[in-house]
């Protein structure tokens, strides 16, 4: 089992550690951060996050409950109070010793959770990269649907890649964990 708490300054080193390439990196996040991470880009990714009044996004650190020890880190971002939606985003499971054995899975429900039940939002997304088929066999496992592909949305190396776009309703979540 897992347990989501907000990611602060004193997890940088560990989340460091594990994007330890670029690829890596831009996997995760994209065009947001460059390699190598630092303190300074961190500062920025977490400043004014994780206030259920105020903040447009929030970012976790997931912990095994068991261990107690770090296994993963995810956010959810892009909060529409309006539209009542928001957005997962820069999903690690961190370590290969924790892949393989549903950490994502467990991760990405229990953002869920917080985004339905907490939020009130009604309407989930996220973007995933379409060659990592990993993610997306945990992303429907939770529940997501696909909703089409983003064609050659960002180069890298030299090598166009495409974004599968997923969502989930506040509905089907519902619907899965009544």
């Amino acid at each position: 089992m897992i347990k989501l708490e907000y990611f602060n300054r004193n997890d940088f080193d560990q989340l460091k550690e594990w994007i330890n390439n670029d690829e890596l990196l831009m996997n995760w996040s994209g065009s947001l951060f460059n390699y190598p991470l630092t303190e300074k880009s961190l500062e920025w990714y977490i400043d004014n996050v994780n206030d259920l009044n105020s903040s447009d996004a929030f970012v976790y650190k997931a912990v095994n409950t068991v261990t107690g020890k770090t296994i993963g880190h995810i956010s959810l971002g892009s909060i529409s109070k309006k539209n009542r939606s928001g957005r997962i985003s820069r999903v690690l499971v961190g370590g290969t010793e924790n892949r393989g054995k549903g950490c994502c899975k467990d991760m990405v429900k229990a953002v869920l959770k917080i985004g339905f039940e907490e939020l009130k939002l009604h309407r989930i997304s996220l973007g995933v990269y379409d060659f990592n088929k990993a993610a997306i066999a945990c992303y429907q496992k939770a529940g997501f649907k696909n909703e089409g592909t983003s064609r050659d949305v960002l180069l890298f190396k030299n090598e166009w890649w495409s974004l599968i776009e997923m969502s989930i309703l506040e509905e089907e979540w519902k619907s899965e964990n009544a």
